[in-house]
């Protein structure tokens, strides 16, 4: 699916539809990012390429049925300079998910848009209890593969702020 950035539109492998190829964005193991679809300007992520699938803070997650689509609603907990709130978003899936310990867990999983430096992308994260951890978000590879990113994993905050490009909502 083309990711819309501006005037251009890019594809998931860091080339314009016209094939031309773009520079890698560098980022470091954590950055700012935000996710606008649940109402989260600024938050610190953890960059995990030794995690498969991202995971988002949450509590109090009850599933729920909306014009017969499965939902989920959850509380994002005060962390990381974020306000709580809770959220709402169509239900993506229901997964085992290897945590920390590498013991498998149940997890709900949603999609939302990803905004990262300059650009944007939808991503699938898991909910999951993360308070012992000290992010409230992973980006794990899936999130960050065919993207044309690199991980500097020396260094943090490279991409700079999450910048809303034209035609904000979802790409």
């Amino acid at each position: 699916m083309p990711e819309k950035t501006g005037a251009m539109d890019k594809t998931r492998s860091g080339k314009t539809q016209s094939g031309k190829s773009r520079p890698p964005l560098l980022i470091g193991w954590r950055e700012r990012i935000a996710l606008p679809e649940l109402g989260i300007d600024l938050m610190q992520a953890k960059i995990d390429t030794g995690a498969r699938t991202s995971a988002l803070h949450a509590s109090k997650v009850v599933r729920f049925q909306r014009d017969g689509v499965d939902w989920v609603r959850f509380h994002i907990p005060h962390a990381s300079g974020l306000t709580a709130r809770d959220c709402e978003a169509p239900l993506v899936d229901r997964r085992e998910i290897k945590n920390t310990s590498g013991q498998g867990e149940d997890r709900l999983v949603i999609e939302t848009l990803l905004l990262l430096g300059g650009r944007r992308w939808r991503i699938e994260v898991s909910l999951a209890d993360r308070s012992a951890m000290a992010m409230p978000i992973i980006l794990g590879r899936t999130a960050i593969r065919k993207r044309g990113i690199l991980v500097d994993a020396g260094k943090s905050y490279l991409a700079g702020p999450p910048r809303p490009t034209s035609g904000a909502g979802k790409s």
